[in-house]
């Protein structure tokens, strides 16, 4: 027992040292750390020494998965995700169910020993994408931000889409159960609705919860069982652990700024950027170390053959998202503008050409192939198992790093790359805020004692010079304190709160998205930061 412990523990120090060395290495090389993490790992894989690590396919649904979608959920930003989410569920679900289809109809013509059925689970298991790799590039790059919040919101939903295929899929060949299109639509229905409600329930009793407790370490340690609760509920009732951790990331990213404060979400961002990055690392190194068991578990036919097979294969799959992407931009298109009413513009067809380019996929899709049974219910064996896994492999491969390094190029090529220019939200956001702090000085001071008038010309001065700031563009200079320090905390930290209530204001009306507000945030915690340690101090 305890020489398991200490290998298992040799295996994760190297684990971690892989990724911290491979990502160094990425950020030297400028390329996404996905990419050079999953080559790491094809490589490390053939060296003689290198202790075998098998990828569990219930590690990562149970582990894996729940804090990463949490994470990812947290950072979207809610305003700019609804107004997406037609074009989001146009890839999320048509684009998962057309994958499905074309690759059950395409797989018994070029696959031998394929049926429909297993290229219905084929298709299923690679019908996920993962767009961490692709959003990496697209924001060096400077891809417009509507493709990158399209993008990232396919990535949160659809992988319940296609583990709903894959759970039908399974259920056809292995117990021949074919439910009908009412079942499967009722299954969906309620996959949704229940993850829905699991992770909005999870939230609302999370922030009670919050409200009632004031200490980092505590907040930051329940905030990682968070994810792992709203998946394991949702789970338990039969509903969408996907959803939920969707659901719940959401609701409280848009709460958060109440409940949180300046030094515990300063703390929380810090921490759970290191530990969804570490994370990250593990599932790409994880990747590439798989081959030599894929390879093991090849029978009957030869590794030339089986090659060839998954570049055919990976071909369809490209091809397919990219025939769905341009059909799919005008649906949605003419759903949002006609129905919705919203104003939006068509996309270029070299904006729905990127969309198309980047369907990478990534540890999902693996640990969806694992997890495939290897017996039927008469007890013989899945057919094609091993032939699945690799094919899958060869996909996850092909799209991360072929798509992955071509992706920039195709990008300026397209000539939609761009410099990062000034976020006209944000300036406006500090323009509104700074003049709303200096209307709140001007009422104050005429109820304060006349020996603080030196205290409100210093605030007034300042704020003053961040409204020029916020106008021209330019950077506000430090903040200097009053030699007033009592008064003057008091104030600046009474000031701080109203810039934060007309920052939370103007998200709430919708004049700036979550990732602005999160911006103005962290300027102001860090503010208010500096003004409670030097309070204390004294």
């Amino acid at each position: 027992m305890d020489g398991h412990i200490h290998a298992l523990e040799i295996v994760l120090l190297l684990l971690l040292a892989f990724v911290v060395a491979f990502a160094a290495l990425a950020r030297k090389l400028k390329t996404p750390y996905p990419i050079v993490l999953v080559i790491a790992g094809l490589v490390l894989g053939f060296i003689p020494g290198i202790p075998p690590i098998h990828l569990n396919p219930e590690a990562i649904f149970l582990v894996v998965l729940p804090p990463l979608l949490y994470s990812a959920a947290w950072a979207t930003s809610w305003r700019d995700f609804r107004f997406h989410l037609t074009s989001i569920l146009m890839l999320a679900f048509g684009l998962v169910a057309f994958t499905v289809i074309g690759i059950a109809l395409a797989a018994p013509h070029v696959f031998p020993g394929f049926t429909w059925q297993l290229g219905f689970v084929l298709g299923a298991v690679v019908s996920t994408t993962d767009a961490i790799a692709a959003t990496s590039i697209a924001r060096r790059v400077g891809l417009p931000r509507t493709i990158v919040d399209i993008l990232e919101g396919e990535s949160l939903i659809n992988d319940a889409s296609g583990l709903l295929a894959l759970e039908f899929g399974v259920a056809m060949l292995v117990r021949s159960q074919f439910p009908s299109a009412t079942e499967g639509m009722l299954r969906l229905l309620y996959l949704i609705f229940a993850g829905l409600a699991v992770g909005l329930l999870i939230g609302k009793f999370v922030e009670w919860f919050e409200y009632h407790i004031e200490d980092g370490p505590i907040e930051i340690a329940f905030s990682i069982l968070v994810p792992y609760a709203a998946y394991l509920a949702a789970e338990a009732i039969r509903g969408s652990g996907v959803f939920a951790v969707v659901a719940c990331g959401l609701y409280l990213s848009r709460k958060s700024a109440r409940f949180f404060s300046p030094q515990v979400r300063l703390q929380a961002f810090a921490f759970w950027d290191s530990f969804t990055f570490i994370l990250n690392g593990f599932v790409f190194v994880l990747i590439g170390l798989q081959l030599p068991y894929v390879l093991a578990g090849m029978h009957g036919i030869s590794l030339r053959q089986a090659i060839v097979y998954g570049l055919i294969f990976s071909a369809i799959v490209i091809a397919l998202r990219l025939f769905w992407t341009y059909p799919g931009a005008r649906v949605s298109y003419w759903i949002r503008t006609r129905l919705l009413h919203q104003s939006y513009k068509c996309p270029a067809a070299r904006q729905t050409f990127v969309v198309g380019w980047t369907g990478m996929r990534g540890v999902i899709a693996l640990a969806a192939a694992l997890s495939l049974p290897e017996k039927l219910a008469n007890g013989d064996p899945f057919p094609q198992r091993n032939l699945i896994i690799f094919l899958t492999f060869i996909v996850i491969f092909v799209t991360l790093v072929v798509q992955g390094l071509t992706l920039p190029w195709i990008i300026r090529k397209l000539g939609l790359a761009h410099a990062a220019g000034p976020n006209c939200e944000e300036r406006e956001a500090r323009r509104i805020i700074a003049q709303t702090v200096l209307d709140r000085i001007q009422e104050t001071r005429t109820q304060d004692r006349p020996e603080f008038a030196p205290i409100y010309e210093d605030l007034h001065q300042h704020y003053r010079h961040r409204l020029a700031a916020a106008r021209t563009g330019l950077e506000p200079d430090t903040d200097d304190i009053s030699d007033h320090i009592v008064r003057a905390q008091d104030l600046s930290l009474e000031l701080l709160r109203t810039e934060r209530e007309t920052a939370l204001a103007l998200r709430s009306e919708g004049r700036i998205s979550d990732d602005v507000l999160r911006t103005l945030e962290y300027d102001l915690d860090l503010r208010e930061a500096q003004l409670t340690v030097t309070e204390d101090a004294a």
